[in-house]
């Protein structure tokens, strides 16, 4: 038994189980968060402007408007309406908006503002596992033998039915079959009924959709019109020109079905215009609205991204310390570099990250030369442990003061970095520098000196990498991962990289 779980067993299971709840973790966040592993990923928020305009009659005046509802290829943010003296609500499906006023005298404009942003799945393929009602037209033999001629005609073209018949409508010349089905005059609206009507001839639900273009800097412009069309288990959209298959980029769907987009009583000359803005947002800030759109609202408020942003910036540099806890561990017990205190180097590392790279070695270079002259001073004077390391503090405080002083004066980085430095771990490699150079001599004292630098430098690298500092805060769940390597390393007995050299000879006597 002691052996079945034996603590390096039981450790490299946590450590599995912690990849595992990780990887679980990381999937949820991308999937239902919006997360990205780039620190800049943006999401583009749209604001489209629907424009409506009429002439008021004389009497009560009553506005009809379809408006969005959320799909998959759009979530809604938020929408506003700006209609002064109109009593506004919404129809009982949540389809339509009603605004109501007694009567009006000069030209009507409202404005009903919304805000989406993009979410690129199922994108004009919106699954519906319930097959809709299909009303067949109702045609006597004349009209039967058009249509029947009409599909004939279709075959002639690749693609499936919708693709087929759309093709056919945009034959120049028109099909003798078509021109005998077809008035002289056909409107865009009237063109797309017409081949709802022939799909439903031939068995195949479909529906108009109304669109927006979403395109900075175009003037206010009419709803695109697109054909959607349904094939068994989802509706497919289509381009009633190219019969090209799915939503098209940068494409919202207004509104679904025959209905009219806008009805106005009381008015006329009616219309409606549309305009569009873009802008971009950190995928962070969406976070939130993207977990209560999916119902995850809670486990949301209850993670570390809803605090308030002071305190989001102060735990992602604490989500990167085991990080560098771990480079440290790695330098000490498998490569096998003694370094100045446990963790001195990953705080050094740390305090580079604030000053830049080259002025913190400038400066932490200074101050240690300084300190250990000062040092040195204070040997001579045979003062007991504690009064002696108080004065190192006191004597680093006062060199950074003026270290600071002077590069504020002259306008020199170097010497402003120095207060970036802990000042303790700093005064304690100092008396540590100085006790080992009088214990064990200069070189194992340099040795040292170097071999902590290198591994704060090593550190530096990668706790100094924006893109690694995002990955450990926004999926922090790595820490874990991190905890039990830690833990496991704890049980490593074998050579360090740096002995092995050393006990070579001894490996090559058995």
């Amino acid at each position: 038994m002691k052996k079945l779980f034996s603590v390096r067993k039981v450790l490299t299971l946590c450590l599995l189980l912690s990849l595992v709840w990780t990887g679980v973790c990381a999937y949820y966040k991308i999937r239902y968060w919006g997360f990205g592993l780039h620190p800049h990923a943006s999401t583009n928020v749209w604001r489209i402007d629907a424009h409506i305009q009429f002439v008021p009659t004389g009497g009560p005046i009553e506005v009809s408007f379809g408006i969005p509802q959320e799909s998959a290829e759009y979530k809604i943010l938020n929408e506003d309406v700006s209609a002064k003296g109109y009593d506004v609500k919404k129809s009982q499906d949540g389809k339509r908006l009603v605004l109501s006023s007694p009567a009006k005298e000069k030209v009507q404009n409202i404005y009903y503002r919304l805000k989406v942003y993009d979410n690129e799945d199922s994108r004009g393929k919106l699954a519906d596992p319930t097959k809709p009602q299909l009303e067949k037209p109702v045609y006597d033999e004349e009209m039967t033998q058009q249509a029947e001629d009409i599909w004939a005609a279709a075959e002639a073209f690749e693609g499936r039915l919708p693709q087929k018949l759309i093709a056919l409508f945009n034959q120049q010349p028109l099909d003798a079959s078509l021109n005998a089905f077809l008035p002289e005059e056909l409107n865009e609206k009237q063109r797309v009924m017409k081949m709802i009507e022939l799909l439903a001839f031939k068995g195949v639900p479909a529906r108009m959709a109304r669109g927006v273009r979403l395109e900075e800097g175009k003037q206010e412009s009419l709803p695109d019109l697109m054909l959607e069309s349904y094939d068994g288990d989802k509706w497919r959209l289509y381009d009633i020109y190219s019969g090209k298959d799915g939503l098209p980029k940068n494409f919202m769907v207004f509104q679904r079905g025959g209905k009219s987009l806008l009805d106005v009583s009381g008015g006329a000359e009616s219309r409606v215009r549309f305009s569009a803005l873009k802008s971009a947002t950190s995928t962070f800030k969406m976070a939130g609205h993207r977990a209560k759109i999916n119902d995850l609202e809670s486990a949301y408020e209850y993670s570390i991204y809803s605090l308030p942003l002071l305190a989001q910036n102060t735990l992602k540099w604490l989500m990167i310390f085991p990080l560098a806890i771990l480079i440290t561990v790695l330098m000490r017990n498998v490569v096998g570099l003694s370094t100045m205190g446990t963790f001195t180097p990953m705080l050094i590392a740390l305090s580079l990250v604030q000053t830049g790279f080259f002025e913190g070695i400038v400066c932490f270079t200074l101050i240690l030369t300084l300190g250990l002259l000062l040092r040195l001073m204070l040997s001579k004077l045979n003062l007991l442990l504690v009064p002696r390391i108080a004065s190192v503090v006191i004597f680093v405080i006062l060199i950074m003061q003026g270290l600071t002083v002077i590069g504020y004066r002259l306008d020199i980085a170097v010497a402003a970095s120095a207060v970036f430095f802990p000042i303790i771990i700093t005064a304690w490699i100092i008396e540590r520098a100085s006790i080992i150079w009088e214990e064990e001599g200069p070189m194992n004292t340099i040795k040292e000196i170097i071999y902590s630098m290198f591994t704060a430098i090593v550190t530096y690298f990668v706790v100094a990498s924006e893109e690694i500092r995002h990955v450990m805060f926004a999926f922090n769940e790595i820490n874990l991962v991190i905890l039990f390597t830690v833990m496991l390393l704890g049980t490593y007995t074998g050579y360090r990289l740096t002995e092995l050299k050393r006990f070579y000879p001894l490996s090559k006597g058995k």
